[in-house]
């Protein structure tokens, strides 16, 4: 909140940290270097409710995926500091990720200082001589908004205030700043000192009228429209629309390679996630903010269907190879776009009608046979369908699973949009366990639930993440997903060389993650909940044991559950 009368800072560090509360930020997720003194101090020297709460976190990867899993819940973004170019190296994975999920995280890392003597902040240890680079901001540039380095102490307050602004603008994503420690130090000087200006996110963008005409005049005549949509808003309003509009006009709605998950599971336009089944048949496409709408080489529709992309950059920019085909491109905010086109659309009765009977026909045989798949992985070993049903069947309606080749989308049964966060199409592993810690930071009640395969869980440096969950009392759900290998990678070999030398192997080279640590032992060390499942009629008790324990001792908890290797998920 910004007050009348704001607070004049002393010195670089303190416009920074000022400047950030006034943006809007309420936590500044840290992992400390020998460049911090002045933010240090600062922290300690400056009111509490004049600054964001400082978060230790003791991996810098973890920190950003903290910020992007509280930005998944709140629409809030939050910021990070890293340590020089070692710590902004680390960060880089959870930059990727963000960028690549358009989320906004101010990403600031000190800067080795840049004199050697003369100047508060000059260098005084050999590893201030050895981190210095010519570039440190080229470790992230290509995957930031913004990204500059503050020269001089008064510049603070202004450098966060616009790099927020970019970076929550449409289409929304990182933004960058470093910072030397002689300019975080240094007093600011009386006639370099002026009021701070604010400055918010540019409004969203609204679709042009001729566009959204020539759109609703082609849904009007196809037989068989089909949405893809990707992901929604952190609100849920894009899933209101949608749903309403796809009910309305008898439109089917896929959701392929999710990342937000937006439509209810049960609605009954719903197509589920596979692209293949979602647009076979279709004589018009609207591909709604999404960048991956299939694959090309597998699922490309032919020539003569029609495809629309409507997004705030319909054309995704930052991807330098997507050539889909575009028929009309709409530059909108999603809600803006589905809102006015359901104004717009009038449709047939009778059209409407024959439209929803043959997607009756299309999606009751596909949800039988994901019933037949979940009865099947009640089995031993556990099927990754019934792991993901049963979850979702104890989660209750408002929990938020954050899942990194953990749960089967199209056996989830989901209430509702934002319940489900998939592992961003970046494919930098070990976001989701930190992810659902940021979560759990943005609301205490609320179960936030880490759903992830045995690699992933690996990378997300666990130790460090059960640390943070003790340390500041956000108790998760995390489920391991262990078939004792990097599955995805097998799955690629055989899809490549199905009758290959690797596919025949015993053990296929580069993939075994065998013998495998004790995992649950990783977790009690930061004295978890830990449970170890084999068979699928114990896993709801389980479950819902690991639930009591977090509920009501407020502990973390970890289950490791074995599961069969699937050449599906």
């Amino acid at each position: 909140m910004t007050s009348k009368h704001p607070r004049e800072p002393k010195n670089g560090a303190e416009s920074v940290l000022l400047g950030l509360k006034r943006a809007g930020v309420d936590y500044l997720f840290a992992n400390a270097g020998t460049d911090f003194p002045p933010i240090i101090e600062a922290l300690a020297a400056l009111p509490a409710d004049e600054i964001p709460e400082p978060v230790t976190v003791p991996h810098e990867t973890a920190s950003v995926a903290m910020a992007h899993g509280y930005y998944l819940v709140t629409g809030k973004a939050q910021a990070v500091m890293v340590h020089v170019n070692v710590g902004l190296a680390n960060a880089a994975m959870g930059v990727i990720n963000a960028a690549s999920d358009n989320i906004p995280v101010l990403v600031m890392s000190g800067r080795t200082p840049i004199t050697e003597t003369g100047r508060m902040g000059s260098r005084a240890t050999p590893i201030q001589y050895g981190q210095e680079q010519y570039d440190q901001a080229s470790l992230i540039r290509d995957v930031t908004k913004f990204n500059y380095e503050m020269r001089y102490p008064e510049q603070g307050d202004a450098l966060v205030s616009r790099a927020l602004s970019l970076a929550t603008s449409a289409p929304e994503g990182p933004a960058y700043i470093s910072l030397p420690r002689e300019p975080l130090g240094a007093d600011i000087p009386e006639s370099a000192k002026q009021p701070a200006r604010q400055r918010p996110a540019a409004t969203p963008a609204s679709p042009d009228p001729d566009a959204i005409g020539q759109l609703a005049a082609w849904l009007g005549e196809a037989e068989q429209p089909v949405i893809l949509c990707q992901r929604g808003d952190t609100e849920g309003r894009l899933s209101t629309a949608l749903a309403g509009l796809a009910e309305t006009h008898g439109i089917g709605v896929a959701e392929p390679f999710v990342v937000r998950n937006v439509m209810p599971s049960d609605h009954p336009m719903f197509l589920g996630y596979d692209p293949a089944a979602a647009i076979a048949g279709a004589d018009l496409i609207v591909v709604l903010d999404t960048d991956i709408p299939w694959i090309e080489r597998f699922h490309a529709p032919s020539e003569e269907v029609r495809i629309v992309h409507i997004g705030s950059d319909p054309h995704f920019a930052r991807m330098p190879v997507r050539n889909y085909k575009t028929d009309l491109a709409i530059g909108s905010d999603p809600v803006r776009a589905i809102e006015a086109l359901s104004a717009a659309l009038k449709t047939d009765e009778d059209r409407v009608q024959r439209r929803k009977t043959r997607l009756a026909a299309e999606i009751a045989p596909r949800r039988e046979k994901m019933s037949e798949l979940i009865a099947k992985g009640a089995d031993d070993p556990i099927g990754a369908e019934f792991l993901s049903r049963t979850l979702s069947d104890v989660m209750g309606d408002d929990a938020a699973v954050f899942c990194e080749l953990g749960v089967v989308a199209g056996a989830m049964e989901l209430k509702g949009p934002n319940r489900m966060f998939m592992n961003v199409h970046a494919g930098g592993l070990g976001w989701a366990f930190p992810a659902a810690l940021g979560a759990q930071l943005a609301d205490r009640d609320r179960l936030c639930v880490a759903c992830m395969g045995d690699g992933s869980y690996i990378f997300s440096n666990p130790v460090a993440c059960h640390q943070i969950s003790e340390a500041l009392n956000l108790p998760v759900l995390v489920i391991i997903k262990n078939n004792g290998m990097w599955n995805a990678v097998r799955r690629s070999v055989v899809n490549a060389y199905k009758d290959g030398a690797a596919a025949k192997a015993n053990t296929m080279p580069l993939t075994s993650l065998e013998p495998a640590p004790d995992y649950l032992q990783v977790a009690a060390a930061s004295r978890a909940f830990t449970a170890r499942m084999t068979r699928g009629s114990d896993l709801r008790a389980a479950l819902e044991a690991a639930i009591t324990a977090i509920r009501r001792e407020r502990r973390q908890a970890v289950l490791d559950v074995r599961v069969a290797v699937s050449d599906s998920y």
